[in-house]
């Protein structure tokens, strides 16, 4: 309990919000605002992991993300910088959760490797989601098993080739 409340004090005394417009995605959990200083800051969407460049579903996960958020305003609410630099940050785009559609419409997983930096509500949320677009077989739910990228990650890391965008229906 004491690490919890300690966590999300840490995490509170490193918000920040930003406003900006989204200019570039690179992929489906990465984009790229400008603020209005002019300052360009990488973003890493809190709560998901989208599939990689290369991976099933990849390109679509960065279509959608292009369709939910490139070329427009968006307000973040970021709390951490990751191991890449990038801001983590939820990304809320016309008063729409990015990250949270992403998940709806099957192109993103809910991160529950990160779901401690959640608040419960947005835990029940992102789970939720991702209970019905399984159910409804939407995006990358589609294939019979689909590979979360931590795993694909994983296997590239290890150099044993494994996955890749063949037998993985569709996500080309």
């Amino acid at each position: 309990m004491l690490f919890a409340l300690a966590l999300l004090y840490a995490l509170s005394a490193n918000a920040e919000e930003l406003t900006g417009k989204v200019i570039r995605v690179a992929d489906g959990d990465t984009l790229t605002i400008r603020t209005a200083q002019p300052l360009d800051y990488r973003i890493r969407i809190n709560g998901i992991d989208a599939p990689e460049k290369g991976q099933a579903y990849g390109d679509r996960a960065k279509q959608n993300l292009v369709r939910l958020a490139l070329g427009r305003q968006a307000q973040l609410d970021c709390y951490k910088v990751d191991q890449y630099r990038r801001k983590v940050c939820r990304v809320f785009v016309a008063g729409k959760d990015v990250g949270l559609e992403h998940v709806r419409v099957g192109m993103a997983w809910w991160y529950r490797r990160f779901a401690g930096e959640q608040t419960e509500a947005e835990r029940r949320e992102y789970e939720r989601a991702e209970v019905d677009a399984r159910a409804g077989h939407l995006g990358l739910w589609h294939d019979q098993h689909p590979v979360p990228p931590w795993e694909w990650r994983a296997v590239r890391r290890r150099g044993k080739g494994g996955y890749g965008t063949k037998g993985n229906a569709g996500g080309r």
